[in-house]
């Protein structure tokens, strides 16, 4: 009884710490069930959360392709992102030339929404996969070179000097204090772009892909299944919170080893 009891308590603790944390998510459930029922609206305007649940448990199957295409989309172009921006900023630690050449054209690309560019990149990538994951690279992209190159340029002067008098070259610098210091901002851009990653994945599933949950959510719209295309959204906004959850874990187990 008494093992019993405990695990009431530890399960009724947990269980209590979600309602504290997400509450305001069970309200906002709630008073879109109440709203579609109180003004009776069509299913094809606004379906019931229970109706987008019940379509989601019943066929599991048409989600979880889709949703195993966006996952990898979204990690693909994620990592690949994160990648190019630290290479970018290394980059331009090392060389003012390319400082001046590269700084301007990525101010522009952050300039110019995704949607805009579509076009561009479908001219380029052409539709499908390929395309998918270079919308998810340029997502991911720039945050992760802002954040990094400000890790970079912000290493405590007193240890830069150490490594000057003691005559190191930039590369043992860069290898042995500045990329470390950056570690910590390289988990902040993971924190950042992981969340945007799975929504930008989605994006450009909808406008260029052939699968995954932007293409469900797409073909559901015209084929008149709301209850389809609001699981695909319920399911990618359940994903994107999981990642930046997942993200920000790993941003404070690893972060406090590089400070």
């Amino acid at each position: 009884m008494s093992t019993l009891g405990t695990t009431l308590r530890h399960l009724l603790a947990a269980l209590g710490g979600v309602l504290t944390r997400y509450w305001t998510v069970l309200a906002l459930v709630l008073a879109w069930e109440f709203w579609v029922r109180v003004r009776n609206l069509n299913e094809i305007v606004v379906p019931a959360p229970r109706s987008v649940v019940t379509d989601i448990f019943h066929n599991p199957s048409a989600y979880t392709d889709a949703l195993a295409q966006t996952l990898l989309n979204s990690v693909t172009g994620l990592g690949l992102g994160m990648a190019l921006g630290v290479c970018c900023a290394v980059a331009v630690w090392f060389s003012r030339v390319l400082l001046g050449l590269l700084t301007p054209l990525m101010l522009i690309m952050r300039s110019v929404p995704v949607v805009a560019m579509i076009p561009v990149i479908a001219f380029v990538a052409g539709y499908g996969a390929a395309a998918v994951t270079t919308v998810t690279t340029l997502v991911s992209f720039f945050p992760t070179y802002v954040m990094v190159i400000s890790g970079l340029r912000s290493a405590p002067a007193a240890m830069t000097d150490v490594f000057d008098v003691l005559g190191a070259s930039r590369a043992i610098v860069l290898r042995r204090l500045l990329l470390p210091h950056a570690v910590p901002q390289l988990l902040v851009a993971l924190r950042l772009t992981a969340p945007s990653a799975v929504l930008a994945a989605m994006l450009a599933e909808y406008l260029l892909g052939r699968k995954g949950l932007g293409t469900l959510f797409a073909d559901a719209t015209i084929f008149a299944a709301p209850q389809r295309a609001w699981g695909g959204a319920l399911i990618a906004t359940v994903v994107s919170v999981a990642c930046f959850v997942a993200a920000r874990g790993v941003e404070r187990r690893y972060s406090v080893l590089f400070r």
